[in-house]
């Protein structure tokens, strides 16, 4: 065979999101793209802020030697100053630019910390339902995954999560506002969640990192609001990036935070540089780094997410779907009709509506609509999403 047996093994198991997608692409050439409605994919479809166009135009008339160089791999100082600054005044810490790493996304950032991290063979835990390409993040650098519940409200369970931290246990991944629930974590739970990684700490005789991946943290709804993981435990870490909150998902630039409270923080920043390096990625994209210490500040029209969550959350629950309602993201994770929520997926699918299942995030019986489309394609979807819930009603 001229490939790895891991990863033909991976490609079989590969992304419910995009196998979606893929469908989505197909059906739209044959039935025409205003018949389809496709939920599948989490790519935001606002226009961007205006500075941030005004940023881009203006770095890219300038012209200088080295503009599009190497820069250290850990990004330019100035851009990383303008981040840490951000990150001070959300936590209450003092961040400096050697705090922050700049990274491909927030993608490159979780593959870089897990490599510096990571031994072979151990643990990283994950709440299910989580986006699942953590498992080959975390397979990508010799972890173990390891599956922690979430609760009926679907937030993690951390009466699970004390079971199943082990003397293997390394980090503990969150993410919140929640791909794919929309959940936002309470303050309540990130103080019960460190009180319980400071205990374990120390029984198991090593920290364990709270990897905290937070590219939605400024899509929240209603009178909620970000609470900085950095405020309640000390070996913390933020993978971030600015595709969600500035609708720059193709651009891959965002960063890795360091709480400066942390254990062996200049050990970490210097081994997260080197492996930015080494894994590939050199720097993050230069332009990019340029525009983003312009518009750090900015983001796309949140009140545009919330009316599309109100409209769907209404209609969907009037025809009786059962739903938890989101707080936060683009994303809405109701409950399937029947317990086999890809058998239900295929029914949506006769009715030409495209959602992803509750499996491909670890966590049956759910299916995520992904809401990031134009209003029109969510007032076109409802008698689809109707006739399949009565069809299986009816079974």
């Amino acid at each position: 065979m001229s490939i790895s047996h891991e990863i033909k093994e991976s490609i079989t198991r590969a992304s419910w999101i995009r196998k979606m997608f893929e469908t989505g692409t197909k059906m739209k050439k044959e039935y025409g793209a205003d018949k389809v409605f496709d939920f599948s994919l989490g790519n935001p479809d606002l226009i961007s802020p205006p500075k941030f166009n005004e940023a881009l135009l203006n770095e890219a008339k300038k012209s200088a030697p080295f503009l599009h160089g190497y820069m250290p791999n850990c990004g330019y100082p100035e851009t990383r100053k303008v981040v840490a600054d951000m990150l001070t005044k959300e936590s209450g810490l003092n961040f400096t630019e050697n705090n922050i790493i700049m990274t491909v996304g927030a993608a490159g950032g979780m593959n870089v910390i897990l490599k510096v991290l990571l031994e072979k063979n151990d643990e990283v835990i994950v709440f299910t339902p989580y986006f699942a390409e953590y498992d080959f993040y975390i397979s990508n650098h010799s972890g173990v995954k390891v599956m922690v519940n979430t609760t009926d409200d679907l937030l993690p369970d951390l009466h699970d999560l004390e079971k199943k931290i082990t003397p293997k246990t390394k980090a503990v991944v969150i993410n919140s506002p929640n791909n794919p629930t929309g959940r936002v974590y309470p303050v309540e739970l990130y103080e019960k969640l460190s009180k319980i990684l400071e205990d374990k700490s120390i029984e198991i005789g090593h920290p364990i990192y709270l990897l905290c991946d937070e590219p939605y943290k400024k899509i929240i709804f209603d009178d909620g609001y970000y609470y900085s993981p950095f405020r309640v435990y000390d070996n913390s870490i933020l993978l971030n990036s600015f595709s969600k909150d500035l609708s720059l998902a193709g651009e891959r630039i965002g960063y890795i935070g360091i709480s400066p409270n942390i254990i062996d923080k200049i050990d970490i920043f210097n081994a997260a540089t080197f492996c930015n390096r080494i894994l590939g990625f050199v720097n993050a994209p230069a332009l990019m780094q340029r525009v983003i210490k312009h518009v750090i500040n900015e983001s796309v029209d949140i009140q545009q997410y919330k009316e599309r969550r109100d409209y769907l959350y209404k209609a969907l629950t009037d025809i009786g779907y059962e739903i938890v309602k989101p707080e936060g993201t683009f994303y809405m994770f109701p409950k399937s009709p029947i317990e086999d929520d890809i058998k239900f997926i295929q029914i949506l699918q006769k009715y030409m509506v495209l959602v992803t299942p509750g499996s491909g995030f670890h966590k049956k019986g759910h299916f995520r609509i992904s809401f990031c489309v134009p209003q029109n394609i969510i007032k076109n979807s409802i008698p689809g999403f109707q006739k399949a819930f009565k069809e299986v009603k009816n079974l």
